[in-house]
């Protein structure tokens, strides 16, 4: 890889999250000392630089380096290399240090280098083999370059799990209702479907899930048919849909215009379930249509969220 300068891809990444759309994704590309290419999500960034001086701390997590104050904040510096468990990866700290902040958390994220930003279709965007996924279950989803390089997307959420532990869900209050209550969510992230089938279960609603959007749109389209042949409501199947912003094949933001434009759709509330908890990106939400935009990864948030909803 031809590494950016720094101040140049900063300011390339500062143009670019300005942008808003819903069915592309610009990655940033990056290496881990191998001949692999990895990428994460822009809107993941808030900034490129060399490896700062990193102050030791004890007690810490295997895999984080320690820490470095960044404009008055105290934040962790994760080396991902250990996370991914690459084979021939370069043993020590990364030349690069990519600033994220997802989640409601700011970390650094140490790498090998830099190369550029992209900006890929979603469409295009697929879930990775059996083989991939198990590289520590940490890719999340696989794309191609021009050149036939493939892209390998982390799963950075659950690089964030396993450094801080799973935040552990609450009891809830259960759905106080007559009748049976089914939410249907999609979520490529193996952490936050298991997030959210802990929540449904406390709060005693059946659901059905998908992994990605092209799986949900297809299992929403057949339900829809099958009520229509069984002339019932599908409002009577389900009741609240849960949907993922970046997702492989069709991303949240398409999946929820899409439900939003089908009238066999109509009353049953879509709410976005996204680790992308910045103002655009809840404004791209609004602009398709969700009726409500709740950040990861918080069960209780969830919960009473999806309560609002299911007491209606």
């Amino acid at each position: 890889m031809n590494p950016l300068e720094p101040n140049k891809l900063l300011d390339a990444i500062d143009a670019r999250t300005k942008l808003a759309g819903s069915n592309k994704m610009e990655l940033l590309l990056f290496s881990l000392g191998t001949h692999e290419t990895f990428g994460i999500n822009v809107f993941k960034v808030r900034e490129v630089s060399p490896t700062p001086a990193i102050t030791l701390t004890p007690n810490m997590p295997a895999g984080v380096e320690g820490v470095i104050s960044l404009r008055g904040s105290i934040i962790p510096v994760i080396t991902l290399a250990y996370f991914i468990k690459l084979e021939g990866a370069p043993q020590g700290i990364g030349e690069t240090m990519i600033v994220t902040e997802f989640s409601r958390h700011t970390q650094g994220f140490l790498v090998d280098s830099v190369d550029r930003i992209i900006r890929v279709d979603w469409d295009k965007v697929k879930p990775p083999e059996n083989m991939l996924a198990g590289q520590e279950g940490m890719i999340t989803a696989i794309t191609e370059l021009d050149d036939g390089r493939l892209v390998s997307i982390l799963d950075v959420e659950r690089v964030l799990v396993e450094v801080l532990g799973e935040k552990p869900v609450p009891e809830l209050p259960r759905v106080d209702s007559s009748r049976e209550v089914t939410v249907f969510f999609a979520d490529d992230s193996i952490v936050a479907r298991k997030e959210i089938v802990s929540v449904l279960d406390k709060i005693g609603v059946k659901y059905i899930q998908a992994s990605d959007g092209l799986d949900a749109w297809d299992k929403l389209v057949n339900m829809a048919k099958r009520a229509a042949t069984e002339h019932v409501s599908l409002q009577d199947r389900i009741q609240l849909i849960l949907v993922d912003a970046e997702m492989p094949e069709m991303d949240g933001y398409v999946l929820t215009r899409n439900i939003k434009s089908d009238n066999r759709f109509a009353g049953i509330p879509v709410i976005m379930h996204s680790s992308l908890s910045s103002e655009a990106n809840r404004t791209m939400g609004q602009r398709v249509g969700v009726d409500a935009y709740v950040a990861k990864f918080d069960p209780a948030v969830l919960a009473d969220t999806l309560m609002a909803f299911l007491k209606r």
